[in-house]
Parts: structure tokens; C-alpha cells; sequence
């Protein structure tokens, strides 16, 4: 009787960014469907084309170049998703804050003003 060899920690890994993503494609999807909020004909099909990618080829991207190995969502994905989900849980959108230290530009002069 032969064993099979263990599997590599790669695909290990591999397999759980699996999970993680359609878990969180289910979350956001769920918690969209009890708070009430009606997601977008695009959100709608986004959700439902990622996780049937993610289902079918373990991963929702073609390029590799679009997001690290061994995860299943590349970065943008991953951002849309987390759009989806704040927007589910009635989160709004808060416009980043100007870093500390950066300076107003100075007014333009003109040289004949003086």
C-alpha cells in the first residue's frame, strides 16, 4: 500500500486563501442581505462571478503579475470586497485624512505684481 506524500505547505496555504475568500464573499453577501441594503446590479455580479472563479480554479485572477501567490483574490478584488462589505455592514465612507506635516501649496506670484 503506497501513501500518498503530504501536501506541500504551499498548497496549504493555497487552499486556505481559498476558503478565506469565498467566506468572505459569503459574509459580505449575507450581512448585505440582513441589513436590508440592496447591493448594485455590479456588486451583485461581482460577488457571484469571483466566487464561482474562486470555486472552479482556486483563485479569482488570471494574471499573476495581479496579486501575490497563493492568494485567491488579487488586490483590487480584495479592495472592491472590502467596499462591499462596509457598505453591507451601513459603514460610510470616510475621505482619507491629509498626512500630518504636508503643506498647503504655496499661492501662485506673478513677477509683474510687485
Amino acid at each position: 500500500m503506497k501513501r500518498k506524500p503530504p501536501p506541500s505547505p504551499y498548497e496549504l496555504q493555497r487552499k486556505a486563501a481559498q476558503r478565506a475568500a469565498l467566506n468572505a464573499l459569503k459574509r459580505a453577501r449575507r450581512s448585505a442581505e440582513k441589513a436590508g441594503v440592496s447591493l448594485s446590479e455590479w456588486e451583485d455580479e461581482f460577488l457571484t462571478s469571483v466566487s464561482e472563479r474562486v470555486k472552479e480554479h482556486g483563485r479569482a485572477f488570471g494574471d499573476p503579475e495581479l496579486g501575490a501567490p497563493g492568494q485567491a483574490l488579487s488586490a483590487m478584488q480584495g479592495r472592491k470586497l472590502k467596499e462591499i462589505a462596509k457598505k453591507a455592514n451601513g459603514e460610510v465612507g470616510v475621505p482619507p485624512r491629509r498626512k500630518r506635516g504636508a503643506r498647503q501649496p504655496y499661492p501662485s506670484r506673478d513677477i509683474n505684481d510687485e
